[in-house]
């Protein structure tokens, strides 16, 4: 079993997916989608990766405002969190994604990674980065 990482954006879906052994969390792919709204590919595709990659559960980041409230995008990724879940079955739990693009812009920076190009990576290195934080904290809970 695995579990798959999503970074949920206005447009895109970054993915990461875990080891079998939950040790580690490697970038995967980005969904694209030319409308907000548009989420059945999306979530079609979702539902593919989660077969082809045996997925037990699914982790997804959860924008909240540096003082602990909920905006606009938080209520939207709690919308995408009970869509995957209907459609699936599998537990969706949200995570803490605070800080995560600062992160993945440092690791761009420091991989050499520039212009257009960062755009292309962003969504993806979030996605990872949120499982990493979900996989660290379950290996710590233990």
């Amino acid at each position: 079993m695995r579990i798959m990482g999503l970074d949920f954006g206005s447009k895109t879906v970054g993915v990461a997916m875990s080891d079998p052994l939950l040790m580690t969390a490697q970038s995967l792919e980005i969904i694209r989608r030319k409308e907000e709204n548009k989420l059945r590919k999306t979530l079609a595709r979702i539902e593919e990766l989660i077969v082809e990659y045996e997925v037990g559960e699914i982790v997804l980041g959860l924008p909240l405002n540096m003082d602990d409230s909920e905006g606009d995008r938080a209520a939207l990724s709690r919308q995408f969190k009970e869509m995957i879940e209907r459609r699936t079955g599998l537990n969706v739990v949200m995570w803490d994604e605070r800080l995560t693009t600062v992160e993945a812009d440092e690791i761009m920076n420091e991989a050499g990674i520039k212009g257009k190009d960062r755009k292309e990576y962003v969504d993806m290195i979030a996605a990872q980065i949120i499982l990493e934080g979900y996989l660290e904290y379950g290996r710590n809970k233990k």
